[in-house]
């Protein structure tokens, strides 16, 4: 008997047959054979179709070039509207005035905020804030808010550039965008520093920032690939490094629970004097440490040529200054107060 199987129409059906896990042979017309099957590339699960796998730096001529094409279209965007309750970015008026007194409650006797150079903050058109970032559940972008918002006299609506991890939690997206937290994207950024004159504030640090341990406090993370340089740059607005004390203190973590993290889902798990003890209520559970929150010189870059936004040299070397002015303030805040507590 044949060991071969017989098919529908009589092809036999053997090892080699794509039914049995076999690969067909390639079928001829002709003298010519048919081009063998071009080879499958293996599947990676990391990659993501939607994301460019690199980011290339447009020229001077090219960011020219798009300038004069987006001029005639900036004009048609809506003008700022300072007296609308609900902005086009989602911030509420109203909804800030109703915690208001919530977090005039931690600025004014919590953290008895003290604030040194809130004149070097612009009273109009676009500025960018750098800070430095602290804190399990950082107090710090909320209270250089309330710092604006209290001492400056011109009070302006503050925006926080962040990080895109907050639209995946229900609940918390809907509260830190109606406060004023964007998306950081460098449109998004033109858009609010550049076509609508607005402040922001950005803490490079990132996550690593907010996760370091007790042990590391006010020591700076990485400024990331100086992006907020280049954001300012192309927005032609001026910088304002902050350095803010206090904050590490106010939500220490001691340690990482890895294992915990990874059954939570959470970003991190920290381990604070008052989390996981407490549960969701330790987010208002802060220390009453001492803030201090010093606003320094603007940094001028109109004088940089445009080109300076295409050379990556040049704007790690801009940041990696704001960075070291921002850590010599902290090193000089933390060494001459007396004490966490009482400043």
């Amino acid at each position: 008997m044949s060991s071969r199987h017989q098919g529908l129409g009589g092809s036999p059906l053997g090892s080699d047959s794509p039914l049995f896990g076999g690969t067909p042979k390639p079928e001829t017309g002709g003298d010519a054979e048919a081009s063998p099957p071009e080879p499958i590339p293996p599947w990676d699960p990391r990659s993501d179709p939607y994301v460019a796998e690199t980011d290339p730096v447009p020229s001077a001529q090219e960011l020219a070039a798009a300038e004069a094409q987006l001029r005639d279209l900036r004009d048609l965007l809506p003008a700022a509207e300072d007296g609308r309750s609900l902005d086009d970015w989602g911030r509420s008026e109203a909804f800030v005035s109703l915690l208001d007194p919530l977090l005039n409650f931690y600025y004014r006797y919590w953290f008895r905020v003290e604030t040194e150079g809130i004149e070097n903050v612009p009273g109009h058109g676009g500025a960018l804030l750098v800070s430095n970032h602290s804190g399990a559940l950082p107090p710090d972008g909320p209270m250089i808010m309330q710092a604006i918002r209290n001492e400056h006299p011109n009070p302006r609506p503050l925006y926080m550039l962040g990080e895109h991890w907050f639209k995946g939690f229900p609940g918390v997206s809907m509260v830190v965008n109606k406060m004023g937290v964007v998306p950081a994207h460098r449109d998004n950024a033109q858009r609010l520093l550049s076509d609508e004159g607005r402040l922001a504030v950005v803490m490079p640090e990132g996550q690593k920032g907010s996760r370091k341990l007790y042990w590391q406090r006010y020591r700076l993370r990485r400024f990331g690939r100086g992006g907020f340089v280049r954001t300012a740059l192309r927005a032609k607005v001026p910088i304002v490094p902050v350095a803010l004390v206090g904050g590490e203190e106010a939500m220490p973590i001691f340690a990482h629970l890895s294992l915990l993290q990874k059954l939570s889902g959470l970003l991190y798990f920290p381990l604070t004097p008052t989390f996981p003890l407490f549960g969701l209520a330790a987010a208002m559970m802060y220390m009453p440490a001492k803030f201090k929150i010093r606003f320094l010189k603007p940094v001028d870059l109109s004088g940089y040529p445009p080109e300076t936004a295409s050379d990556p040299a040049e704007i790690q070397e801009i940041s990696e200054r704001i960075r070291a002015d921002i850590q010599i303030e902290l090193d000089q805040m933390v060494g001459r107060r007396k004490s966490v507590w009482m400043g």
